[in-house]
């Protein structure tokens, strides 16, 4: 048993308060005046993040399928606030994914929680396949994905597609009913982005990145997925997405339906270098927003969700919405937002201690520090 005194926190509501927590077997037990314990004035307390995509970090990437990798994802992400997150896969061989869900789903994690599986393809578009090997796109069928799902231990939470790829209706209705399905890497009209939202879609991949643009005579997948009540992921390393289109995107959504990730691969938190993704050489520039390809193509951000939150702070959006967008909103994708994303009594513990600068000073991963 803990208790954190004079805490300056966002409650469940996201709303500013003040009071005293205690801790015990790893959730949340009170909140109010309570006894002795230790003095936290001066920092702010906030909700670990949650990052819902991301391939690596730290040296490591989810398609390594090795517990050595997991583990350095996991601790680098500890470092950096994040206390939970789906590490997530690349378009790649049946077989190849088949070992990656069945690694993940038996790792113990001394770092970041694992809270569930993100496929990144392998049924997307060739068109719009960005920094994924195009020799193993290929269309989506309901035979493979409950393979994956039952290899997994039922971990898969998110899948990405493109429902214009392959013949899509029964395998949307069939896999929405189980994990949430995303639209991206994906050549869709507005039309066939609607379809597939009324089909069961209701999440889109990294926004405005490897899918049709919003123009003033075709919406695309932008332009109907803002129009939509389905949820966005966000790439806010000021590299994706501009600043001043991230205000406007910002405003679209509102404050539920912004979802911030990290798409970030094994370079991260290393410098400038040369890593592998996928089964490619990318590239990490000195001074360089994200990792590319040969050709130039983004392949890959090199950012976190701390770094991101800042970002979005000094591009001008509301603390209310960034913290919301970094943490509950992406817990509710993968539904498991009675358990993480918030502070609120009988959820997991993991807190966010930040000073006055918004840079961490404490993490707590269910009630133990990381």
């Amino acid at each position: 048993m803990m208790i954190f005194k004079n805490c300056t926190f966002y409650n469940e509501f996201f709303e500013k308060e003040f009071g005293d927590i205690e801790i015990e077997n790893g959730k949340i037990k009170q909140i109010g005046i309570l006894g002795e314990g230790r003095d936290m004035s001066g920092l702010t307390l906030i909700p670990g993040f949650v990052d819902v995509h991301i391939h690596g970090c730290g040296g490591g990437d989810s398609s390594d399928a090795s517990a050595e990798s997991l583990d350095k994802i996991t601790k680098e992400l500890a470092r950096h606030g994040v206390t939970s997150f789906c590490p997530t896969s690349m378009t790649l061989p049946k077989v190849r994914l088949l070992d990656i869900v069945k690694t993940i789903a038996g790792f113990k994690s001394s770092g970041s929680k694992i809270a569930g599986i993100n496929l990144e393809g392998p049924f997307i578009a060739m068109s719009k396949k960005g920094a994924q090997n195009g020799e193993y796109v290929r269309g989506g069928t309901i035979e493979e994905f409950d393979e994956l799902m039952a290899a997994s231990n039922n971990m898969v939470k998110l899948i990405t597609i493109a429902p214009e790829a392959f013949d899509s209706k029964e395998f949307i209705e069939y896999v929405s009913r189980k994990a949430a399905v995303s639209i991206g890497h994906s050549a869709a009209n507005s039309e066939e982005c609607k379809k597939a939202i009324d089909l069961g879609v209701h999440h889109a991949t990294h926004l405005y990145n490897a899918m049709t643009p919003m123009t003033h005579r075709e919406a695309g997948i932008v332009g109907t997925a803002l129009d939509s009540d389905i949820t966005c992921e966000l790439i806010c390393d000021g590299g994706h997405i501009c600043p001043a289109v991230l205000r406007n995107t910002f405003k679209m959504l509102g404050e539920d339906r912004a979802v911030v990730i990290s798409d970030s691969m094994r370079g991260a938190g290393l410098g400038e270098g040369a890593f592998e993704l996928g089964g490619q050489q990318v590239f990490v520039e000195k001074d360089g927003k994200y990792a590319v390809l040969a050709d130039g193509t983004i392949a890959a951000s090199i950012s976190n969700l701390h770094t991101e939150f800042k970002n979005l702070i000094e591009y001008g959006i509301d603390f209310k919405a960034a913290l919301k967008a970094c943490t509950i909103n992406p817990a509710r994708v993968i539904q498991a937002d009675d358990e993480i994303g918030s502070i609120a009594v009988g959820k997991c513990a993991d807190l966010v201690f930040l000073d006055e600068n918004l840079d961490i000073k404490e993490v707590y991963i269910n009630g133990i520090s990381a």
